[in-house]
């Protein structure tokens, strides 16, 4: 049995130019180094073992994936794996590996290597995985229910069946299950390098090695990523020789040098900067698909955000339709879902379109929940640019002005991009944050998991047992109507709940230069297929 081609997996994709058979299969190579502007600098070069965009975009290029996807869409596609099959119950998947494909140091692919990695993201006590050195490898948890040993893990076994074959037995039906697989946080990476490399791979000590298009020469700190195209890659090769990644947080300033040319092609811009972008004869204009939530995350383990009433209040305090008309225009929509709209059949009709502003009723909660004379919380925002979150700093001000006006006071707080995606989950945790998801396939457990999965879970406290019972039968859900009755139930409770307010589904604009050719922008990245990109005529 198998569920590839489920019809709701497929989105919509977005391209500078319509890629033809004839660019996708291209294999002439231009001398030329491609320069991409990035929000920011990795945390880790580590697979499994990240969640942020600027690490994910740079191990995008350097590993591959068991699945991938079709260009532009969150249709599965053979990656490493040429296919795949479940038995009727979808808790028995088997993978059958493309052949003859090798490690950027020359080391064979095969399933050892898979199962290898693997058991680095699983197990515990897997001494390859160095969590007593601070690796966490925290999304396997998020996504796929726990850790081996743990009551909700996914996983029951993995294991090789011959050089070319890996079986993955579930504890629970998971109809996603490639998809998951193919996610960008799941590359294979040589095991020669990762032990070779010990607790120090991923670093800039180190040497990542992957299979993919690219493969590494430099990470200078605080600047730069340098790749070199893989001349033995086993699909589409680069048409340049190398390919840059510059470190430059500030969306002004990724403009400023897209339009001096010191840089041909960035993403995460501001929403107000798509109007000067599409009148340069000099740029192209990009949009890629809302398929992302930003989120005002609230900390139930904080004494005053324990109370209901309070959470409610600062849900009807923030008037999330007039900070998305302010900082997006019509690049962003307000809804009262956690999920983009490409996923709203899967919405409860129960649930409102979108949360009430009631400033007045805020007080009133707050009042009733004994901080009539006021309460004071901590808001942290990201220092770096998201897709959903594109100037993190006005949007976290815009709230702050919206909860003081009820008698809430708010210090605003940020740091370190790697410090505060681990200080968030670290006890007692932020108050309040801002953080949101942008999808990596077509279902919407990718986004319930993350946030309301075991593993999701620890930034804000919130893991009642009913919700984990329904992303278990989520996951099991064959049809997208089935699917459908399980999230509209999860859809209920977490809009009752008020743990994670979904403020903005926002498109962050991109842009490059003319000379910028057939760069496919899609639901799951912006860089998912930079092997793809050609340049024409850059000087």
């Amino acid at each position: 049995m198998s569920f590839r081609f489920l019809p709701f997996r497929t989105l919509l994709s977005v391209s500078l130019l319509a890629a033809s058979t004839q660019a996708l299969t291209q294999q002439v190579r231009a001398a030329g180094t491609l320069v991409y502007g990035a929000p920011g600098e990795p945390v880790t070069l580590d697979p499994g073992n990240a969640s942020d965009s600027p690490s994910l975009q740079v191990q995008t290029q350097l590993y591959d994936r068991l699945v991938n996807f079709k260009p532009g869409t969150s249709t599965p596609a053979p990656g490493l794996a040429l296919s795949w099959s479940a038995n009727p119950a979808a808790t028995i998947w088997t993978f059958k590996l493309r052949p003859g494909v090798k490690f950027h140091d020359g080391s064979a692919f095969d399933a050892d290597a898979v199962v290898f990695n693997v058991n680095r993201w699983w197990d515990p006590k897997d001494p390859t995985g160095f969590r007593s050195q601070g690796k966490t490898f925290e999304i396997w948890s998020d996504l796929l229910g726990g850790y081996r040993g743990d009551a909700g893990s996914i996983l029951k076994s993995v294991a090789k069946v011959d050089a070319l074959t890996v079986r993955f037995t579930l504890n629970k039906p998971f109809t996603a299950f490639p998809d998951v697989l193919g996610t960008d946080y799941f590359g294979i990476a040589s095991p020669a390098a990762i032990k070779k490399g010990g607790a120090s791979y991923g670093t800039p000590a180190s040497l990542p090695v992957g299979t993919g298009p690219y493969s590494f020469v430099s990470w200078k700190t605080g600047d730069r990523v340098t790749l070199k195209a893989n001349l033995g890659y086993w699909g589409t090769k680069s048409s340049v020789d190398s390919f840059v990644m510059r470190f430059i947080k500030d969306p002004a300033a990724r403009l400023n040098e897209l339009r001096a040319g010191t840089i041909d092609f960035a993403s995460g811009l501001s929403p107000d900067d798509a109007k000067s972008i599409k009148a340069d004869s000099r740029l192209q204009l990009v949009l890629p698909p809302a398929f992302n939530v930003g989120l005002l995350n609230l900390n139930t383990r904080n004494k005053a955000l324990s109370d209901p009433r309070v959470r409610q209040a600062i849900s009807l305090a923030v008037n999330k339709k007039e900070l998305v008309s302010a900082f997006y225009g019509d690049l962003g929509t307000s809804d009262a879902s956690l999920l983009p709209r490409a996923l709203n059949w899967a919405n409860s009709s129960k649930v409102p379109a979108d949360y009430p502003h009631d400033p007045a009723k805020a007080r009133a909660l707050l009042t009733a929940a004994g901080y009539g004379n006021g309460l004071s919380l901590d808001l942290w925002y990201p220092p770096i640019s998201r897709s959903y979150f594109p100037t993190p700093k006005p949007m976290a001000e815009g709230i702050a002005a919206d909860l003081s006006a009820v008698g809430i006071k708010v210090t605003l707080k940020t740091e370190d991009w790697a410090v505060y995606l681990k200080d968030r989950n670290k006890a007692p945790g932020f108050d309040l944050y801002l953080y949101g998801w942008s999808g990596d396939y077509g279902d919407p457990d990718n986004f319930y998991s993350a946030f309301y999965g075991d593993g999701g879970s620890d930034d804000s406290g919130y893991n009642p047992g009913q919700i984990q019972s329904l992303l278990v039968q989520g996951r099991g859900a064959a049809s997208q109507a089935a699917k459908a009755r399980v999230y509209a139930q999860l859809h209920e409770l977490t809009y009752a709940a008020n743990v994670r307010l979904p403020v903005v589904h926002g498109v962050a604009p991109a842009a490059a230069r003319t000379y910028v050719k057939n760069w496919i922008t899609g639901p799951l990245g912006v860089l998912e297929n930079v092997n793809l990109i050609r340049l024409e005529g850059k000087k």
